[in-house]
């Protein structure tokens, strides 16, 4: 599904703010020599604590899963569920930030897995993983692993663990880097074991992936907001193992290095891109790979909006997204019920 593109990006005046004040602290602390002024992002990203009472409409609760590493995740429940919902759908949420910035204690993401829960009706588990460059890959991806056979393995003997949360419907779902986090634990996971967990979709939004080439759109939207040459190629560099170049299977995943998944089960995708996205090249070469790979994967297109647009609720189009990501969630929920 596409929405006729519009000649520049519009944005609500706040909007516009949050997007420079974001661009010039990320600019702030990446260093030339590869390392991060992890100080002064802690200090700059004021984490919020999960709340145990109600607050608009959704009570959370954190759950360690390795205190060493300092993995953990929060649980969003819904408080106001309608009386004909039996159980509610788990969605595995990894957020952004270049797999070097950010938590699952970030305002921004507190506030958008808190819209998910209580406007989806789903029970929302958002994974705080290991950065980069103090923890290279494959660490991120390990904990995303270790957290979904955690809640396999350890979800009855939580203690505020929802009884109607149904561990039959788990989607895998994130942003930017967290997108990337989606597709990769997908096809790790379509090869794994689980006692309960299934999860039967993959929610991708504008995913960060990348490569040797320079695509149309990364030189045309060069100075949009969040994503820049020099930040990109700095994040992957902290984020690749020494020797690594851009076309690493996990950075370039429908590159000359490729995964082969024709052969594998992974679950349907609903892949969201952005039109004032410098990325979006990158993320259709995806959708056409997953395609050619014969996997069901739907696009949504929406060219009016930057990249994570829809962090921000005043943003008409981040109200959309949710509605898309409810009518597949529901449509994959159907398939399982029907059986």
């Amino acid at each position: 599904m596409a929405i006729e593109r519009q000649q520049s990006l519009s944005l609500p005046w706040k909007t516009k703010l949050q997007l420079s004040v974001a661009d010039f602290v990320t600019d702030m602390t990446l260093r030339r020599d590869g390392t991060l002024n992890r100080r002064l992002v802690d200090f700059l990203d004021r984490k919020v604590p999960a709340k145990s009472t109600p607050r608009n409409g959704v009570r959370s609760h954190d759950v360690t899963v390795d205190a060493h590493g300092n993995v953990w995740f929060r649980v969003f429940v819904p408080t106001h569920v309608p009386s004909d919902v039996v159980s509610l759908p788990v969605i595995f949420f990894f957020h952004g930030g270049g797999f070097s910035l950010l938590s699952a204690a970030t305002p921004a993401y507190d506030a958008v897995c808190r819209r998910f829960a209580r406007k989806i009706n789903a029970v929302v588990v958002s994974l705080n993983y290991r950065l980069a460059p103090e923890h290279k890959f494959p660490a991120q991806y390990d904990d995303g692993f270790d957290a979904l056979k955690f809640i396999d393995e350890n979800r009855q003997s939580l203690e505020f663990w929802p009884e109607n949360a149904d561990v039959g419907r788990c989607f895998l779902a994130g942003d930017s880097a967290g997108g990337n986090l989606a597709h990769h634990l997908g096809v790790r996971a379509s090869q794994a074991e689980f006692k309960e967990v299934k999860i039967i979709g993959l929610i991708v939004i504008q995913p960060f992936f990348y490569g040797k080439d320079r695509t149309e759109s990364e030189i045309r939207l060069e100075g949009a907001p969040i994503v820049s040459r020099r930040r990109v190629e700095w994040m992957w560099k902290a984020f690749l193992p020494k020797g690594e170049d851009l076309d690493h299977w996990a950075v370039n995943v429908s590159g000359p290095n490729a995964v082969d998944i024709s052969g594998l089960e992974v679950p349907p995708v609903i892949l969201f891109v952005g039109g004032f996205d410098p990325l979006r090249d990158w993320q259709l070469r995806y959708h056409d790979w997953l395609k050619n790979s014969g996997k069901d994967v739907t696009l949504f297109d929406v060219p009016t909006v930057c990249h994570a647009f829809y962090v921000f609720p005043e943003i008409p189009e981040s109200l959309m997204l949710i509605r898309e990501i409810t009518d597949f969630i529901e449509k994959q929920s159907s398939k399982i019920r029907v059986r």
